[in-house]
């Protein structure tokens, strides 16, 4: 299961762009249209060739064919399974919502967006006060 919008949106600022200090530009397919996503249509038809016939018994099995995927002009594919059992239903509140240091595009506003690194806020062991201040 896919994890939702805002979730998407919270980990990528917080465990990308603020973590690598990165600006990230998304830009996402309305609901219905991914069919005409171009990369979509080099991979993935380029796996079902691979696998077409052939019983899919096992993840193990799947995951071979999807690897053993490549084309003429140079595509190779990865893939792995990520084992583990992560969290469902995980909700971001409106006020972390607020928070998030996004830029709608001026193409498509509610698909398209840049998350920008927010700034550092300075720890409190790291601030001084007037009186700490010394002045030479």
């Amino acid at each position: 299961m896919a994890i939702g919008l805002g979730s998407f949106k919270l980990h990528l600022q917080e465990q990308f762009s603020d973590r690598y200090e990165l600006s990230v530009t998304v830009c996402h397919y309305p609901t219905g249209c991914s069919k005409w996503n171009p990369i979509e249509h080099r991979l993935f038809s380029q796996i079902s060739r691979n696998w077409a016939g052939k019983p899919l018994r096992s993840l193990d099995i799947m995951l071979n064919y999807i690897r053993g995927t490549s084309t003429q002009s140079g595509l190779t594919v990865r893939a792995a399974c990520l084992d583990g059992t992560f969290a469902k239903g995980q909700k971001v509140s409106d006020d972390q919502m607020l928070q998030l240091n996004i830029e709608p595009l001026s193409v498509c506003r509610q698909w398209n967006y840049t998350i920008r690194p927010r700034p550092a806020i300075p720890s409190e062991a790291t601030q001084t006060s007037e009186r700490e201040k010394v002045i030479f």
